[in-house]
């Protein structure tokens, strides 16, 4: 169970940006109670899954700026067996490289610590800033397809163990 009112508090502005929500399922701003139980779901998947989703500090001041990392996508069950790494920072992180930095680090996590075959990563058509980073963590686009549960149009990218070993030398 979450017991830091502080990640809570954080990622509940986070989620309440409506720049930022607008690449998130539906599109929507989420509320304290959706938010408390989605921080309880990511954190039951570290146990679950042996990976799961990092807070991005800024190392300067410790402010939560958001959060990266590592889960499964559910929601898109046509890439299944799949792990996906994503972000989201509050909008006045934007444009300074965290992003990337930390999905890096997810990355080489999932891969190094984990022994992660793939990553995929996916990004709603249009959200050319989250398609950006996926180039530049060396991933390319594989698939677009729809999500069934949103009905929104979403790019899949992709980065093989072998792929990550290649560009990491």
């Amino acid at each position: 169970m979450v017991e830091n009112p502080f990640v809570i508090q954080n990622d509940w502005m986070v989620m309440l940006e409506t720049e930022v929500m607008r690449w998130i399922r539906d599109g929507s701003v989420r509320d304290e109670q959706q938010t408390r139980g989605g921080v309880q779901a990511w954190e039951s998947e570290w146990e679950s899954q042996g990976f799961g989703l990092f807070a991005v500090e800024i190392r300067s001041t410790g402010e939560l700026a958001g959060f990266t990392g590592l889960s499964v996508p559910d929601y898109l069950p046509e890439v299944l067996p799949a792990v996906e790494v994503g972000w989201r920072l509050g909008r006045s992180h934007w444009g300074q490289g965290l992003a990337t930095e930390a999905a890096a680090a997810a990355v080489r996590f999932g891969f190094e610590e984990r022994g992660l075959d793939r990553i995929v990563s996916i990004a709603q058509v249009g959200n050319d800033a989250s398609e950006r980073i996926m180039t530049k963590l060396g991933m390319h686009p594989v698939r677009e397809t729809v999500n069934p549960t949103y009905g929104r149009r979403v790019r899949v990218f992709e980065l093989s163990s072998d792929q990550y070993v290649t560009t990491t030398r």
